[in-house]
């Protein structure tokens, strides 16, 4: 078994388990293989603020990684909520770094994972006026901060 049908057997056992009965669609993005859920109660799989999503996500890549070391990081979404939430998180780093820019004050996000901050600090790298920093530490949420250059 390869790894990609793996990841999608792991994520179809777990939420079979928990009582649901869904499809998975595969598709490739820039960021790898992503896990499009398919279900009637997106809601409950999405969960507040997409909560859910975010474990799901983690587990699926745990379990994965036990059996394929070396197989990438794979996404999980729902109804296509990560990809819009990924999209508004972009636009809002953007207005932030140019309203630094303009005032010449450093301003932070609002605390994000590891994976929405790899988002923003990408979607910034080539930003004209500014840099970004995450702090350091083992905190699970932290908010990058946007300085001018």
């Amino acid at each position: 078994m390869q790894w990609d049908d793996a990841s999608e057997k792991i994520l179809v056992t777990m939420l079979g388990h928990l009582g649901f009965t869904i499809e998975v669609e595969r598709a490739t993005t820039d960021d790898g293989l992503c896990l499009q859920i398919k279900v009637d109660d997106t809601k409950t799989i999405i969960g507040r603020n997409g909560d859910r999503l975010e474990d799901l996500q983690y587990l699926v890549n745990r379990i994965l990684n036990k059996h394929f070391p070396d197989a990438p990081r794979v996404k999980v979404d729902c109804d296509n909520y990560r990809h819009e939430q990924e999209g508004k998180l972009v636009d809002k780093a953007r207005e932030l770094a140019q309203k630094v820019v303009e005032s010449g004050k450093s301003t932070r996000t609002r605390p994000l994972n590891a994976y929405y901050r790899r988002i923003v600090h990408n979607a910034l790298a080539d930003s004209e006026g500014v840099s970004t920093a995450s702090p350091s530490g083992h905190d699970r949420y932290k908010r990058i901060e946007i300085t001018p250059v």
